[in-house]
């Protein structure tokens, strides 16, 4: 499956002009991914990243099984029960790898923790987006993203407390948000919040996410 839709959706909502095709850094590989990630969780979507002396080497490893079922029931086209599993962990990926290069190509750090406050505040308007595209009223979406998450049983120390933080503060960032987009696409001034709130820095956006 190609995910250049994906990465347009987010393109146009942050008006991104990123140099990179994420299609162009998938791998399906797992064994490659075990690889490059010894002693990492197995996961169904992974963004590696290796840096030495100012380079960068990247992939994203999707599995397989899962782009295959997307490719069967393309959420672009019906996002619905069947799918949106599936859509929330590629689309998570795309999202990581989108802020990792952008950020790169200014040459400004990111640290994990904010690449996932970013994919969960992305996961959240994106799917609405499309919902609200296909006729459909993204009800009890911050309910189902903010406060039933399933976090791997695998998960502990600084990982588990990074992802718990992320969840936290996305979820309050978007709760500010739905009112906005519960039954319509963003407006104007609801897409200048969004770019003005990618661009921030970790504690930037923590501290605007406080601030109310």
């Amino acid at each position: 499956m190609r995910l250049h839709g994906f990465q347009d959706l987010l393109s146009d909502l942050y008006a991104l002009d990123l140099a990179y095709e994420v299609d162009d850094f998938v791998t399906t590989d797992a064994n490659l991914a075990r690889a490059l990630d010894a002693g990492g969780r197995e996961l169904d979507e992974k963004l590696l990243i290796a840096e030495t002396d100012g380079e960068a080497d990247v992939s994203l490893y999707l599995d397989p099984g899962v782009l295959g079922r997307l490719e069967r029931s393309d959420p672009l086209e019906r996002l619905d029960a069947d799918n949106i599993e599936d859509f929330w962990t590629v689309f998570e990926g795309v999202s990581h790898f989108i802020y990792y290069a952008w950020n790169a190509q200014r040459e400004k750090r990111v640290t994990m923790l904010e690449m996932e406050l970013q994919a969960e505040v992305d996961k959240y308007v994106a799917t609405a987006l499309l919902l609200l595209r296909q006729g459909q009223r993204p009800r009890a979406l911050h309910h189902w993203l903010f406060e039933m998450p399933r976090l791997d049983e695998r998960l502990d120390g600084d990982e588990l407390d990074r992802y718990r933080r992320a969840n936290r503060w996305a979820g309050k960032y978007c709760r500010r948000l739905a009112p906005a987009i519960a039954s319509r696409a963003p407006d104007e001034a609801t897409r200048m919040e969004l770019r003005r709130f990618y661009r921030l820095s970790q504690a930037s956006k923590i501290e605007h996410i406080d601030a109310d």
